[in-house]
């Protein structure tokens, strides 16, 4: 049996996962940019370079969504990563819970 594929909905799917998990990937590097400053690991050179490149990252990721209409996919892939992780939360707490019994 031929399997029929939306080359438009593959296309969609497939650049709303990569720009969902870059998106996740930058808000991980910008935390830890946070602390790193916080814990006076960076100069004023890095600090301005680490901002200008997260702001351009940022930027990119905009427009390749505004591009490709993809506003929708990245929400409903970040929104499928978030129950993913929760459940994983909640097995492993869980879990920890029912061996301290």
């Amino acid at each position: 049996m031929p399997v029929n594929i939306d080359e438009g909905n593959l296309k969609q799917g497939m650049l709303g996962l990569v720009v969902g998990l870059v998106e996740i990937i930058q808000e991980v590097l910008e935390r830890q940019a946070i602390r790193r400053m916080e814990n006076g690991r960076l100069s004023d050179q890095e600090i301005e370079r680490l901002g200008l490149a997260l702001s351009d990252l940022k930027e990119a990721l905009d427009n390749i969504k505004k591009d490709n209409d993809l506003d929708d996919a990245v929400k409903s892939v970040r929104e499928g990563l978030d129950q993913v992780a929760d459940d994983m939360i909640g097995k492993l707490v869980n879990t920890e819970i029912g061996e301290r019994c």
